[in-house]
């Protein structure tokens, strides 16, 4: 009996961690610190991978970037080539709202992306209309970026329907002639 207890109890503990996730907080004392204002000011590049639910490498892309800020509002404008040669184009609006919390809208947001940024990192969570085969879904994106230095930032993000991770973004971004 004390066998099955056993075997329980640490199949419930690994069910239990397989749930948990990164918190904000696991990276304040990281650095380089994140200034998301500093970070998206001028000219930037990416270069991003689409993974599926299985981790096959699905869609390339790349990314030519533009930001600017006055005051705590900013402006990111991307412009997406894929590997198929479809083209997107996506104007983000941004506030910094303080204390390294941002908030951001864009054509095809639903409602608000929320972010917190604390050391090196920035997580973003937002629900979007995501184009896919000729179709439109409605899903959630729990979005990390890690300053790696100056001039990079790596950007993870996981695609969610219904709870589930459906697939994975990589794109790492990196400044134009790094200023």
């Amino acid at each position: 009996m004390n066998r099955v207890k056993a075997f329980v109890f640490v199949l419930f503990t690994l069910l239990l961690a397989s749930c948990a996730s990164p918190s904000i907080d696991d990276y304040v004392d990281t650095n380089p610190k994140l200034d998301l204002k500093k970070f998206f000011e001028g000219e930037l590049y990416a270069a991003g991978v689409v993974e599926d639910y299985s981790g096959k490498v699905v869609r390339k892309f790349t990314v030519s970037m533009e930001g600017s800020w006055q005051g705590n509002e900013g402006l990111l404008k991307e412009w997406f080539i894929y590997d198929d040669g479809e083209k997107q184009t996506r104007f983000w609006y941004l506030t910094d709202l303080g204390d390294g919390k941002y908030k951001g809208r864009a054509d095809d947001i639903l409602g608000e992306a929320l972010g917190q940024a604390k050391g090196s990192a920035l997580r973003w969570r937002y629900d979007m209309m995501l184009p896919v085969d000729g179709d439109t879904y409605q899903v959630h994106f729990d979005d990390w970026m890690y300053l790696v230095d100056d001039n990079t930032i790596i950007n993870k993000s996981d695609i969610i329907k219904f709870g589930i991770i459906v697939a994975k973004v990589t794109l790492v971004i990196s400044k134009v002639n790094g200023r």
